[in-house]
């Protein structure tokens, strides 16, 4: 059955499945967080909301590649097999990559036309990070795939920050840093608590390759070390309010990354990856009001 012959009030939930809205949101909160911290004239509202569709959009691209891409690997995974191009709700053919390709290009042209082309560059290689890189190049060859496809929360804190100064300031080159240090432990740790499922799928993710315990270890250690660089943006204009929501949110994560090292198993895997999630949002939440607060 193909997505034509879904009830209408279906056919919605598949595509936001598919184009991995949450992933998205993520996205757009570090462009805006890039964009805070980077000192210089604010951009007019619409500006702003323009910058946060086309990375929403880029990065909706690569989502949708991505399972398109993925969809035999999905078939052998508890997590996914309910995808839409695993189910056969939406069937695969031709016009997917092809759509999603002009989908990216329009996007990215009106990127460079109405922001610049910094911006343009940094949604481009956000999307061909997660979708080529790490995708299509990386994900079933090498215990490296996360690491170098975490790059595109990286570009995204970039393009946020080039949309006000394509000449980049360090605030945002560190915020970017960090979030290319964070996602290899936020990602092994879902991928310790999915051990088994990446195990019987043939995906190299650490844990697979090394074992959870040996793997949190490496965790705790890149927690710390994203932790500490955190704070460097402190030194470059950001005040209390970032302070506190790298002091809380990265506590927070250290002292769940340490619970994992103790008990390297599944329920403490859950709890580091959610508290990956809550550093995030805090430090980049944080971020954004103390950029716009000290104006």
């Amino acid at each position: 059955m193909h997505a034509a012959s879904k009830p209408l009030r279906i056919v919605p939930r598949l595509f936001f499945d598919v184009i991995k809205v949450r992933i998205g949101a993520s996205i757009v909160l570090c462009a805006m967080a890039g964009m805070a911290v980077t000192p210089g004239e604010s951009l007019p509202p619409w500006k702003i909301v323009f910058l946060a569709l086309v990375l929403f959009l880029s990065s909706s691209c690569a989502g949708a590649f991505n399972q398109y891409a993925e969809r035999q690997l999905d078939a052998k995974m508890l997590r996914t097999r309910n995808r839409p191009f695993v189910t056969g709700a939406f069937q695969a053919g031709w016009f997917w990559p092809a759509g999603i390709c002009l989908a990216l290009a329009a996007t990215v042209g009106a990127a460079a036309w109405i922001l610049n082309a910094h911006v343009a560059l940094y949604a481009f290689l956000g999307a061909f990070f997660y979708a080529i890189v790490y995708t299509v190049w990386l994900k079933q060859r090498s215990v490296w795939n996360i690491v170098i496809g975490g790059l595109a929360g990286s570009f995204a804190v970039l393009a946020g920050a080039a949309a006000i100064s394509p000449m980049l300031a360090p605030a945002p080159i560190i915020l970017a840093i960090v979030l290319f240090l964070w996602t290899p432990p936020h990602f092994w740790s879902l991928a310790t608590l999915l051990h088994k499922d990446y195990a019987d799928a043939g995906v190299p993710m650490l844990p697979v390759v090394i074992g959870d315990a040996a793997t949190s270890r490496i965790i705790l250690w890149h927690t710390i070390v994203l932790v500490l660089l955190s704070f460097l943006p402190l030194y470059f204009g950001l005040g209390y309010i970032y302070l506190a929501g790298a002091v809380i949110g990265g506590g927070y994560f250290v002292w769940k990354s340490v619970e994992l090292v103790i008990d390297p198993g599944p329920k403490a895997a859950r709890s580091n990856f959610l508290a990956s999630f809550v550093q995030l949002g805090l430090l980049l939440g944080a971020a954004i009001v103390d950029g716009y607060v000290n104006l």
